[in-house]
């Protein structure tokens, strides 16, 4: 990595290293070193993940005071959850800067869930190793935990069908599925809406809803479901 690569990278993580070498190493994947031992994130991956555990539950903990354990315990889940920080991860674009093997640069590396999530946490995990807990707090709260809350602050008591479907999508390499409103019932303050699920010129799953996003995600559930009941590609 260069001086000038890791300046640009640094300027959108919004965080200078005082040790670039855990920059770097947060950043490579297993395949882009196979053999060399301690040279990947995987190790840094590990220790960001139990920092955003510990730091996602205090902002929970402090934002809805009202919550339960049971609630906290589903809202912190989702908060945390693969494609949550994927999300983060790729707001921040660590796909362009991730140090890859031939092979998973020929099959889309830098848009896997998985691997942009790992990312993620090592990340963390290196600025916590660089400065410590402050600066990695700052970090999660500015890159991925506040951005999440103001995004919807009801979504995190609910289960969230759409990206465990698209999550089981992406682990086995396969493409995003298509959301079709099939239809519109009853009166303007009655609505009833029809969604479809889509994948590769099949209907999986309908479904009815109130809004768009309940037939949304009803549907999600169904067409998981449908999926690992017939063990499709694994």
């Amino acid at each position: 990595m260069t001086e000038e690569e890791r300046e640009e990278i640094e300027a959108v993580l919004g965080y200078r290293f005082g040790h670039p070498d855990r920059l770097e190493r947060a950043l490579t994947h297993r395949s882009h070193r196979q053999g060399a031992r301690g040279t990947d994130n995987e190790r840094l991956e590990f220790l960001g993940d139990r920092v955003l555990g510990l730091v996602a539950s205090e902002q929970l903990f402090e934002s809805f005071p009202n919550w339960d354990a049971g609630k906290l315990s589903k809202g912190l889940a989702k908060l945390v959850s693969a494609p949550s920080i994927y999300m983060a991860a790729h707001r921040l674009k660590l796909g362009r800067h991730l140090r890859l093997g031939p092979g998973e640069e020929k099959t889309g590396g830098r848009e896997k869930l998985r691997l942009l999530a790992d990312a993620y946490e090592a990340v963390v995990g290196a600025i916590y190793l660089d400065a410590g807990m402050p600066a990695a707090a700052a970090f999660l709260r500015r890159t991925l935990l506040v951005p999440a809350l103001e995004s919807g602050v009801e979504g995190l008591e609910r289960p969230d069908h759409k990206s465990a479907l698209q999550e089981w999508l992406q682990r086995r390499g396969l493409a995003t599925v298509e959301y079709r409103i099939r239809g519109e019932t009853g009166p303007q303050h009655q609505k009833m809406f029809e969604v479809e699920v889509w994948h590769s010129g099949r209907r999986l799953s309908s479904s009815q809803g109130r809004s768009k996003k309940e037939a949304e995600q009803s549907a999600a559930r169904t067409a998981l479901e449908c999926l690992v009941s017939i063990g499709e590609v694994g």
